[in-house]
């Protein structure tokens, strides 16, 4: 996706520890540009899926998840990040998981009336790094007796655990940008071949 690449070139501030905030145009500032690409990509991917749901998690993933809940006339699901005293364990799906970028861990959440047995769930989020967002879903997934389809990611960090991850869990991984290297010191962002 080169639009994408661009963007990341373009407007992607580095921090250290390989963190890329891309907040101008896809998280906390949305660039409906972007988005459109996005949804575009994912729809030509997934398509012949037979999805019946796309999960995420707040907040980040739920842009580019709408917009290809759209392209697929299908509904969004995302999970809520539990806060306080916990919901009853009978209503909802929860898991933990743990942000790399923020260093904390959280438990998230979906009603039951939600997510069901017969749904053939598509997982969407911004970031993959080592996974644990995407593992996440897919546990609330098979608490629902779901299956899930596949994970589509807007950008990959390819020299972190996160696909190998979810290949070895047997979830099939697309990744719209994936990237090789971020090196904090020179500014700079590789990209693998073909992204």
């Amino acid at each position: 996706m080169s639009y994408l690449k661009e963007r990341i070139l373009k407007d992607g501030v580095i921090f250290p520890n390989s963190v890329l905030k891309i907040d101008s145009f896809l998280n906390q500032q949305i660039d409906p540009k972007v988005m459109e690409e996005i949804g575009r990509e994912f729809y030509d991917h997934f398509k012949a899926e037979g999805v019946t749901k796309i999960l995420t998690i707040e907040a980040s993933g739920i842009a580019p998840a709408i917009i290809l809940a759209s392209h697929l006339r299908v509904p969004m699901l995302f999970a809520k990040k539990a806060k306080g005293a916990p919901l009853k364990g009978d209503e909802v799906y929860e898991t933990k998981v743990h942000s790399y970028t923020k260093g904390t861990t959280s438990r998230v959440c979906v009603s039951k009336q939600y997510l069901e047995e017969k749904d053939r769930v598509l997982i969407i989020d911004d970031f993959l790094a080592n996974g644990e967002a995407s593992l996440g879903l897919v546990d609330l997934v098979y608490q629902a007796g779901g299956q899930v389809v596949g994970v589509g990611i807007c950008v990959e960090k390819s020299f972190q655990p996160g696909r190998r991850r979810l290949e070895e869990a047997g979830i099939a991984v697309y990744s719209l940008v994936r990237i090789k290297e971020i090196n904090s010191d020179s500014q700079e962002i590789l990209f693998e071949k073909g992204h």
